[in-house]
């Protein structure tokens, strides 16, 4: 019964989303890739704000529901009918009694499944579409055949751009730029690659540097497009692969005749989303690196490459939860990053059936088995962390979402009453679960 529920309630707003499409025609920007989609929507969102009315897709709502309660501007009815009727009756107002609605929607689009990305595409096309990465071994690869199969399905969003639409590739993914030979829509790059429409390089890590405090206060990287040339200054987040959300953006903003100059300005005061790199002050003056929102093998590789790169008074430590949903490949991915954990982390700390794999390949590779302390729910890893963890240290939070590792770090920040603020999954129905 509660399937059937949610087939009807599905069809009736995607029903509702394309009449409201139909009606007010917006345009549309809409992103996918295995990694960074929810940090590049919301840079996005905050260039084409700048300039013009615009509305984005709410936390990671990217899924065949997420996507038309974004169209819509409604809000999740979790588990409750009562909700879902009022979005249905809220959906069907929008078309009956015409309203102000967003020149832009700008769109996150995401594939559990196969199929997915395929299904929305039929409704929706997008005027700008957005490939971020697609790794060798991405996340959801469980439910499809092969890797291959997650790249063909992800390429369903640049098949279906407008005519005269625009694609944006990272230029530093292989796979990404194999995209590139679509036929149709004009073609603009972003990375680190020196034939880049747009080119971020020069990264550094800034830091807080008194008699108080030592800690990483953000990122700034060059930029260049064409003949100008731009810096962009990040708060309370690290991490190479950052630059990639913040390109995108300025790619989007090129592609529609802003200035290198406006796209920067209007970044200044971006904030990034909640579990992704963020740097959050911890108890006993140590620095939490939060990101808690979800893990795949490229996304923890680069957090603990990051890990490395942060200077630290003390230990670096990472708390890394299972990784989900790599199906066949998850003992070797597992493997890999305990290997490679190995060579960055002072103690490791890992959460889950899976990342006992992780812990075992870390300790083959050399790291000292008192330092290596494992887990299996993250309320348990949190309170030991809390206890075990000095002055100076600095933590890595890292897992997929099942693992719900942001319930460890929010024993670990500083001041537990900004943990709603400041960390993902705090809605009360997740709380619940």
């Amino acid at each position: 019964m509660k399937h059937l529920f949610k087939k009807i309630v599905t069809t009736l707003l995607w029903l509702e989303a394309r009449a409201v499409l139909s009606l007010y025609r917006p345009k549309i920007v809409a992103i996918t890739g295995s990694v960074g989609k929810t940090s590049t929507k919301d840079t996005i969102y905050t260039v084409l704000a700048s300039r013009m009315t615009v509305r984005k897709s709410s936390k990671s709502f990217n899924s065949d529901i997420g996507v038309p309660l974004t169209i819509l501007n409604l809000p999740n009815g979790w588990s409750n009918p009562v909700l879902w009727l009022t979005n249905i009756w809220k959906g069907l107002m929008l078309i009956v009694i015409r309203q102000p609605y967003p020149e832009w929607l700008v769109l996150e689009v995401g594939a559990d499944h196969p199929g997915d990305i395929q299904r929305i595409t039929e409704y929706v096309r997008p005027d700008i579409a957005v490939i971020t990465r697609l790794p060798r071994v991405p996340v959801h690869v469980e439910f499809f055949s092969s890797p291959e199969q997650v790249q063909q399905e992800k390429a369903y969003l640049a098949r279906r751009i407008t005519a005269g639409g625009t694609l944006i590739l990272n230029s530093d993914d292989t796979l990404v730029m194999e995209l590139g030979a679509l036929p149709h829509g004009k073609k603009v790059t972003f990375g680190t690659h020196f034939s880049s429409t747009v080119r971020a390089f020069g990264l550094e890590i800034e830091y807080i540097n008194d008699e108080h405090r030592h800690a990483p206060l953000g990122t700034r990287f060059d930029v260049v497009v064409g003949k100008e040339q731009g810096t962009v200054v990040t708060e309370g987040t690290v991490g190479f692969h950052m630059m990639y959300p913040f390109a995108a953006a300025i790619a989007v903003g090129v592609s529609l005749d802003m200035s290198l100059a406006e796209c920067i300005d209007a970044l200044k005061d971006h904030a990034p989303p909640q579990g992704r790199m963020r740097v959050l002050p911890g108890i006993r003056d140590t620095v939490i690196i939060d990101d808690t929102y979800n893990s795949s093998p490229i996304a923890l590789k680069e957090a603990l490459t990051t890990l490395g790169q942060i200077e630290t008074p003390n230990r670096r430590i990472a708390v890394l939860g299972d990784m989900l949903e790599l199906g066949e490949y998850s003992p070797e991915e597992h493997r890999k990053a305990g290997v490679f954990a190995s060579k960055i982390a002072d103690v490791l700390v890992t959460v889950g059936v899976r990342a006992r794999g992780l812990a075992q390949a870390a300790q083959d590779a050399g790291a000292n088995a008192k330092q290596v302390f494992e887990f299996l729910d993250s309320r348990e890893a949190g309170a030991f962390v809390r206890q075990f963890i000095e002055p100076g240290d600095t933590v890595l939070m890292k897992g997929s979402q099942s693992t719900r590792m942001e319930r460890a770090t929010a024993m670990l920040v500083s001041e537990p009453e900004l943990a709603q603020q400041v960390l993902v999954r705090q809605e009360t129905e997740w709380k619940k679960k």
